[in-house]
């Protein structure tokens, strides 16, 4: 048995490890297109963002933040401020128009 494998070591049969055979190296030239039109696209992307980029402002502070401090007095940071609205009661007091409808009986 091992000189069966030890034989077929030394005909140095084709694994997939080492690719020989017919269809080696035969790339199609589709996927050199494709790989040059991806090229093509992602210097194309690059190019546009750094026209982008460079249209923004180097800092984005107002040059006159008084307006904006003027806004800002007496807030704090953090801080919620929820109004709570509660339902209008009528004047008379009573409830029986805001009472839940029950449920009809079978």
């Amino acid at each position: 048995m091992t000189t069966l494998a030890w034989d077929l070591l030394a005909q140095g049969t084709s694994t997939p490890s080492s690719p020989q055979g017919p269809e080696f190296g035969k790339a199609s030239p589709l996927g050199l297109v494709l790989v040059v039109a991806l090229l093509a696209g992602t210097i194309l992307l690059v190019r546009s963002m750094n026209k982008q980029l460079r249209k923004l402002p180097d800092t984005f502070q107002p040059e006159h933040p008084e307006a904006d401090q003027a806004a800002d007095e007496g807030t704090e940071r953090g801080a919620a401020v929820a109004e709570v609205i509660e339902p209008e009661q009528p004047a008379d007091g009573s409830q029986a128009d805001q009472d839940p409808p029950t449920k009809p009986t079978s």
